[in-house]
This record gives structure tokens, C-alpha cells and sequence, in this order.
């Protein structure tokens, strides 16, 4: 299943200012259906990558602790407007999507 991602890069001086909205269903594995009782499985996204230009600038590790349709906020000094910012991601289930956007 495709969830996506949403990016917006712009640049603030110097700095380039990167938010991502990532789409994903993110279970704890901890909760129940309501009309089955039967516990919903974890479903969750483990890992996250943020590269400019093809490289690692953001590295992390996620778990249950996070909320459904994450947001991800963070700043990048060295990059340009035009730059190129990939964000992927990979769940505990194998599942993988990624998404690319130009620093304006």
C-alpha cells in the first residue's frame, strides 16, 4: 500500500528549512478494534532518511511512541535553493516509500 509523502524545502538565509508530512497508519500494536476486541496489529515506521543531493543529513530510528501521519520538521545548513531533498522511510513490515522535492 503507497502512502505518501508531502515535502516543502524552502531556504531562510542560509539555512534551509525542510517539512515533511508522511502519511502512515502508524499502530502501537498495544490497541483494539472496537467492534472485533481483537488487537490491532503494530504497524509502525522504523526508520527515516533525509538526504540532500544524495547525502545523509538526517538519520532515525522510530518506534510505536510516534503518531499516525507523522510530521517531520528540520533544518539543513550548506544547502541551496535548487537542491534536491529525498525523504524515505521503511516500516516494520518491509514496507518502503520515499519522495523528492527542490529546495525553493
Amino acid at each position: 500500500m503507497a502512502y505518501p509523502i508531502k515535502i516543502r524545502a524552502t531556504m531562510e538565509g542560509d539555512v534551509a528549512d525542510i517539512k515533511s508530512l508522511m502519511n502512515h497508519p502508524m499502530e502501537t500494536g498495544l490497541r483494539k478494534d472496537a467492534k472485533t476486541g481483537k488487537v490491532i496489529p503494530a504497524h509502525y515506521i522504523q526508520q527515516v532518511t533525509a538526504t540532500v543531493n544524495g547525502k545523509v543529513v538526517l538519520e532515525c530510528e522510530w518506534s510505536i511512541a510516534i503518531s499516525q501521519n507523522p510530521f517531520l520538521g528540520f533544518k539543513v545548513k550548506g544547502a541551496k535553493a535548487g537542491d534536491k531533498v529525498t525523504i524515505s522511510w521503511q516500516d516494520n513490515l518491509g514496507e518502503k516509500n520515499s519522495a523528492d522535492a527542490t529546495i525553493s
